[in-house]
């Protein structure tokens, strides 16, 4: 048995019957004998909604004003998955940011995490549940909500894995991994079965989309190992690790 941490980001969650698959690939994983906690991003294009929502009343919205707003998208998406597991006939639990026991600096818009005290998580864990966990933010110690940034859900997954001691770190996407080019606009692009954490943190500095620079640097710091799947095939995806770590040690693999 593994405990296994799943990202899915927007477009694997952009409509009702992609979160139905998304619960059935998140059932299939813990059929499997394996404890599953889970981190979402907002359905497809909603962060861009409540961006043009925000700026069409204010042109300079409040800093705070924005992260309360900003949060919204995900806590829709975590329920909404909750739902959609409980009705496949398994037992879910969501959790805000706050719930889930993310703490971060004051900085609204680009947070960064300084402790994960994920209890409420791991309850729901030992109870059989999946635990649901919305991405991309967190609480300060004001109270105030916080995001955490571009990438931030990548992020928020890496840490959740490393304070929960996961096994691996999934991140669901529209790509099959991680490629020598995007194989959306380069056909001939070939995917790279397992890539250094050195080696992916050049990618994402030289505007690679694929990981957050900072949730590479979390997982590195961690030695937590990420994969890189896509929500809509099982095909093998791409292996983050060090350079010294054993791909026979890593579950799915």
């Amino acid at each position: 048995m593994a405990l296994i941490v799943q990202k899915y980001g927007g477009s694997s969650v952009a409509d009702i019957e992609s979160v139905k698959r998304v619960a059935r690939r998140i059932i299939e994983t813990k059929k499997k004998g394996n404890d599953v906690a889970v981190v979402v991003s907002a359905m497809g294009d909603t962060t861009d909604e409540l961006i043009d929502q925000a700026t069409a009343i204010d042109s300079n919205p409040p800093a705070r004003e924005m992260d309360m707003l900003m949060t919204a998208g995900e806590r829709i998406s975590m329920s909404l998955l909750a739902m959609a597991i409980h009705a496949q006939g398994e037992k879910a639990h969501s959790f805000t940011g706050q719930q889930a026991g993310f703490l971060t600096d004051t900085r609204y818009g680009a947070a960064h995490i300084r402790d994960v005290k994920p209890e409420r998580v791991a309850n729901a864990l030992k109870a059989g549940e999946v635990g649901i966990v919305a991405g991309f933010q967190g609480i300060n110690n004001l109270g105030d909500a916080t995001t955490l940034g571009r990438g931030g859900s990548d992020t928020s997954a890496v840490a959740l894995a490393v304070a929960l001691k996961a096994d691996v770190c999934e991140i669901y996407t529209d790509v099959d991994g991680v490629f020598t080019a995007d194989p959306r606009i380069v056909p001939t692009a070939r995917r790279i079965p397992s890539i250094s954490y050195e080696a992916m943190m050049e990618m994402a500095a030289s505007g690679s989309k694929v990981l957050a620079l900072r949730c590479v640097e979390y997982a590195q710091r961690f030695s937590m190992p990420i994969h890189v799947r896509s929500s809509f095939s099982h095909r093998p995806g791409t292996l983050v690790l060090s350079e010294k770590a054993s791909l026979g040690s890593i579950p799915n693999m």
